[in-house]
């Protein structure tokens, strides 16, 4: 399908999907015609402001167009392995948002059918696709950068269940099967070796959330670089996650679409892809491999190993 349009259904009309439909604009030959949301009002209105015909609160309706070709799901966690599944079932490429599913069993069914079907089925995980990311990516593949040690700081204020807009959840985050995802993913890929080694702490479980609101983890690939993840629901001061990559050449700190090198001189990652926009990226890289009949990188294959080590630290922390 190089030269046809590809038509798309997104589901998750919340804080995440708006930046997808926001992403998408910038991308010829896509167009999203079919948008899934919890409250059929707001979803419409979502609609109407990126012209969007189609609308509906559940996905079979999506799934039943004949002219959609693929779909992005940005649903809550608790559904993307089921959905993803059932996208794969309807014959439609998928991209599922972080993460791929909180289960290793989930993740692996995930994987199963898209082997067996052989459509492109890819994981959201946005860290291989930051402009910043990247250019250390390519420092690592062209070897002029071994990581040895990466830090990371993944830091919210998110005492009651919110999203990133600061509106209600209907659903329930979580430190290690979303968060965490990013990080034990990104540590693997960047480092070119398989975690072999991972050890987890948690804090107290929240009395009405039911989940831990601060964690610790530490990794270990292969080639025996090492990894120190924090995570928190519980700080008050700057949000988001900061990495720091320890070298044997240098040391650099990636915020988001930011790089610095370990002095805090601003290093240019403008000029690394088309865009400094991450989830952008991921879906041009979606698109892309739709078109070439290609594995994307991301695929579902390619993050399994990252939920196994989830699965793991899980374990560790009944």
């Amino acid at each position: 399908m190089s030269d046809k349009t590809i038509k798309v259904a997104l589901a998750g009309a919340g804080a995440f999907g708006l930046k997808h439909l926001d992403g998408i604009q910038n991308i010829a030959g896509v167009e999203v015609i079919s948008l899934v949301g919890r409250e059929l009002y707001k979803t419409k209105e979502a609609a109407a402001k990126y012209g969007i015909g189609h609308v509906s609160t559940d996905l079979a309706d999506s799934l039943a167009l004949a002219e959609v070709d693929a779909v992005i799901l940005c649903t809550p966690t608790q559904m993307h392995a089921a959905q993803s599944v059932a996208c794969l079932r309807a014959g439609k490429h998928v991209q599922c948002e972080i993460p791929l599913a909180d289960s290793l069993a989930g993740a692996q069914e995930v994987v199963a059918l898209q082997q067996a079907t052989g459509l492109v089925a890819m994981a959201g995980h946005t860290r291989r696709f930051n402009p910043s990311h990247q250019w250390l990516r390519n420092k690592i593949t062209g070897g002029e950068f071994k990581l040895q040690q990466m830090d990371v700081q993944t830091y919210f204020f998110r005492r009651s269940n919110m999203n990133a807009l600061d509106q209600a959840r209907s659903w329930t985050d979580h430190l290690l099967w979303h968060h965490a995802a990013h990080t034990v993913d990104l540590f693997a890929y960047q480092a070119g070796s398989p975690v072999v080694k991972a050890n987890a702490l948690q804090g107290p479980v929240h009395p009405v959330l039911g989940i831990a609101m601060d964690m610790s983890i530490q990794l270990k690939a292969a080639n025996g670089a090492i990894c120190t993840l924090s995570l928190s629901f519980n700080n008050d001061g700057p949000l988001g996650t900061f990495f720091r990559y320890i070298g044997d050449s240098g040391t650099y700190l990636a915020r988001y679409d930011d790089l610095f090198s370990g002095k805090e001189e601003k290093i240019d990652v403008s000029q690394v892809a088309v865009s400094m926009n991450g989830i952008e990226l991921q879906d041009r890289e979606f698109f892309a491999a739709i078109r070439q009949g290609r594995e994307p990188n991301s695929s579902v294959a390619q993050v399994l190993p990252c939920y196994q080590v989830l699965h793991d630290l899980a374990q560790q922390l009944v």
